[in-house]
């Protein structure tokens, strides 16, 4: 039974998220909001463009011009870049192969037999901190985790009687917000050390070197406790407020994703025919997985990068869409055929049809989102945004632990414009690592207190392009949704995350503790 307290203080945060989601919702629609965004960038960068505007980016000898939309160089750029804009969106490179693949799985049942068969008989309680766990430490799958998670968290839900929409959201917010750390080392890992070593290689005094696991032991603590955080907020704030507002729990969805309509919870138990399925599906992946794991780990293997590993960077890591590509495809297309619901090779191009119908939104939206991103890097103004953000941040003058919150904070809020975060690393790195090493700290302690300031706010962002995914998907559900609706939703994770990360961070920072083998918290 709810008590009073409980009553009165859920009634306050519906309040002020629905207050935040209305104030979202009066956004325009994503496509004129971003064409509008691209007309304001337009403007802003011809004017800086005339007023010879220039950012000198750390690590570099020269001034780099800020470039208009307006001027000739600016014309000639969009006219024979609009294509090339549109297709070389970032996420389009992700998102379509992973669509296609998820389809076949999908529409073939086998997404749905395996979730009957895991999560069928399993305690309801479990299922949000398992969202969270999946989410959290999805980053392995690199950007794959932003399309891959949400649906599926969402059938898992769905399978368990729960709410679909409180899985696709949480899962999103669990794999966005906790972007940045993991219990596995990652390619993310190696990333930041690389560009923080890189920094280092000029202070006279250094400290510990940087390598991939040097913040290995604080990544392991911040893990634990934002995939506890996480499955609190999916059990006890979204999904309660979901049922609060009645959000219908299935309103447009594919009558054909093996799923039941209403919320009923699916039977564990599966037909002879569905078991043989399932096995000879589950056997032939571990096969395709066994080839995969050979191929990358033979001596000379041409995944492998010059050195002979796969750290920072290799063609293994950077294969990481085809892998999730042929591990959804070829199980699905064996449990298919077994099953009869993909008895012809002809249905395998419809399936793949049907995927990319129902995100065809996101297509079109794509092209001005494109055209909005290329014009934001091309003319040079995140780069300056980011500058002169710093340079604002180390006039203040700060010292101590207050000197590394207000560089969580710059962080976060350059998060809202700057997504990429080995981007915002290489900028920010190569003014903060040597200010915060002239104070005595460590250069992995800066690189961990950058971790916290880049994931939590990126869920809360319309320039994350993820976000539209994630829009286009939650519409399927909500068709009325919009860029309100996400954000109301996602600001509890954003604020609960940001304030245990930094808890997390500050006992480290307390109690001396290692970050990771053989590195501290300030310098010998």
């Amino acid at each position: 039974m709810t008590t009073a307290p409980t009553a009165a203080r859920s009634s306050r945060t519906d309040r002020l998220l629905a207050a935040v989601e209305r104030a979202g919702n009066k956004l325009p629609d994503p496509f004129i909001l971003f064409l509008l965004l691209f007309g304001i960038v337009a403007v802003a960068s011809t004017a800086m463009a005339w007023g010879n505007v220039s950012v000198t980016v750390p690590g570099s000898d020269e001034a780099t011009r800020i470039r208009g939309l307006f001027t000739a160089e600016g014309m000639s750029w969009l006219t024979t870049t609009l294509g090339e804009n549109y297709l070389g969106f970032p996420p389009l490179a992700t998102v379509l192969p992973i669509l296609l693949a998820v389809g076949v799985a999908e529409k073939s049942g086998l997404l749905a037999a395996m979730i009957r068969r895991a999560f069928g008989a399993a305690p309801r309680w479990a299922l949000p901190y398992a969202v969270g766990l999946v989410g959290v430490a999805g980053s392995i799958m690199a950007d794959a985790a932003f399309v891959v998670i949400p649906p599926l968290a969402a059938l898992v839900f769905k399978a368990a009687g729960r709410h679909p929409v409180a899985g696709l959201l949480g899962g999103f917010a669990a794999a966005g917000a906790g972007y940045s750390t993991s219990m596995l080392v990652t390619s993310l890992d190696a990333l930041f050390a690389g560009i923080t070593t890189a920094v280092t290689g000029s202070l006279p005094n250094p400290g510990s070197p940087v390598n991939p696991v040097s913040n290995y032991f604080f990544n392991v603590a911040s893990s634990a406790v934002l995939i506890l955080a996480a499955g609190f907020l999916i059990d006890k704030v979204l999904e309660p407020r979901l049922v609060r507002q009645s959000v219908p729990r299935s309103q447009t969805e594919d009558p054909d994703d093996g799923a039941p309509a209403g919320g009923e919870a699916l039977d564990p138990n599966l037909s002879a025919l569905e078991r043989r399925g399932l096995r000879w599906s589950l056997g032939i992946g571990i096969v395709v997985a066994g080839i995969i794991a050979a191929a990358a780990l033979v001596p000379n293997s041409p995944w492998r990068n010059e050195d002979g590993g796969f750290l920072p960077a290799s063609p293994l890591l950077s294969s990481i869409v085809f892998i999730v590509f042929v591990m959804f495809v070829i199980p699905g297309l064996v449990y298919g055929r077994i099953t009869g619901t993909m008895p012809h090779a002809r249905d395998i191009p419809r399936v793949m049809g049907q995927s990319i119908k129902e995100m065809s939104g996101f297509l079109v939206l794509a092209f001005v989102l494109g055209q909005f991103i290329a014009l934001f890097n091309w003319s040079g103004i995140g780069n300056w945004i980011a500058v002169a953000g710093a340079s604002g941040l180390e006039s203040i003058g700060l010292t101590g632990y207050p000197a590394i919150l207000a560089f969580i904070v710059l962080a976060s809020l350059l998060n809202l414009f700057i997504i990429s975060g080995s981007a915002m690393w290489t900028l920010m790195a190569a003014v903060f690592v040597p200010m915060f090493a002239l104070l005595g700290y460590e250069p992995a302690f800066v690189q961990a207190a950058f971790r916290v300031g880049d994931s939590a706010t990126q869920v809360l962002t319309p320039l994350n392009p993820y976000m539209i995914v994630l829009l286009t998907m939650l519409r399927r559900y909500e068709p009325s949704a919009g860029l309100g609706t996400v954000i109301s939703r996602m600001l509890p994770f954003t604020v609960v995350f940001w304030v245990a990360w930094v808890a997390v961070l500050t006992v480290f920072y307390v109690f001396d503790l290692p970050l990771g083998p053989g590195n501290g918290i300030f310098i010998q």
